[in-house]
């Protein structure tokens, strides 16, 4: 079996299995209590002294659903190599310190079917925007497979499509990945972020990346949101200066649950 290896452990999360379970079970704790129900969640995904507290609002909302859900379809943006549309991997599982996750094949083959689909284990290799969110889905849900998509420049009826074919029952999760504004002043960023916020709730597909780092793939889950009457819940909106403490230069992040 290929697995793609993580890149990133030991940088934006703990390398080893102990210590990286432990921290999520801090993070999960810590957060609100939530079991409202949510087909598709957005997410933030810089390492978790920044980002794993507002993550952490909207994995908690899987606990009851810890043995329902089998599949997770895992978009998120493309930050290590340019890419237009949507990009599969080849690979047959993708590794972290607590273990193989392996991919949903049957899923993955009529995905490439669609327009801006492709595969490329470049697009996966480096990218953080996936793999930060796995040591989570691994602490809340059971057994599951997964269908990751790195999202580039790509229209966003594109993701939609893609969203649509996937979309299954109550055994799929669909979960976005973004963080919101990028190196503003504290007080700047929380006015930005307060309007994506706003545009998120309306189920605007209209944001771009200075909003939004995974507009490409936000705006897509928007269109699929309003088609299937899907509203939008604010969870938590935060930023570095709130978790890190430096607020001379933030980056901004948003947890939001859609049912």
């Amino acid at each position: 079996m290929k697995a793609r290896s993580a890149a990133v452990a030991g940088l934006f999360y703990p390398g080893e299995a102990a210590p990286l379970g432990r921290t999520v079970e801090a993070l999960l704790a810590a957060a609100p209590a939530n079991c409202a129900p949510a087909k598709a969640m957005i997410v933030p995904h810089a390492g978790y002294r920044y980002s794993g507290p507002v993550a952490a609002a909207a994995y908690r909302l899987l606990e009851d659903r810890r043995a329902l859900i089998r599949r997770v379809v895992l978009l998120g943006p493309a930050h290590r190599v340019y890419l237009r549309g949507m990009a599969l991997p080849s690979v047959d599982a993708f590794a972290t310190p607590l273990g193989d996750i392996p991919i949903d094949k049957d899923a993955v083959r009529p995905l490439l079917a669609l327009p801006g689909m492709q595969i490329s284990d470049d697009a996966h290799a480096m990218e953080h925007s996936l793999e930060v969110q796995l040591p989570f889905l691994q602490a809340v849900l059971d057994d599951f497979m997964l269908v990751p998509i790195v999202v580039g420049v790509c229209p966003a009826h594109q993701v939609e499509a893609a969203i649509e074919a996937l979309w299954g029952g109550d055994e799929t999760l669909i979960v976005v990945s973004s963080d919101l504004s990028h190196f503003h002043s504290y007080g700047d960023a929380q006015a930005i972020d307060a309007n994506t916020t706003a545009r998120i709730e309306a189920r605007e597909a209209t944001l771009d990346g200075d909003e939004a780092c995974g507009a490409f793939a936000v705006n897509g889950l928007m269109l699929a949101a309003k088609a299937r009457g899907l509203h939008v819940r604010t969870l938590d909106v935060r930023n570095s200066g709130d978790t890190a403490g430096d607020r001379s230069r933030v980056v901004g992040y948003g947890a939001y649950a859609l049912a």
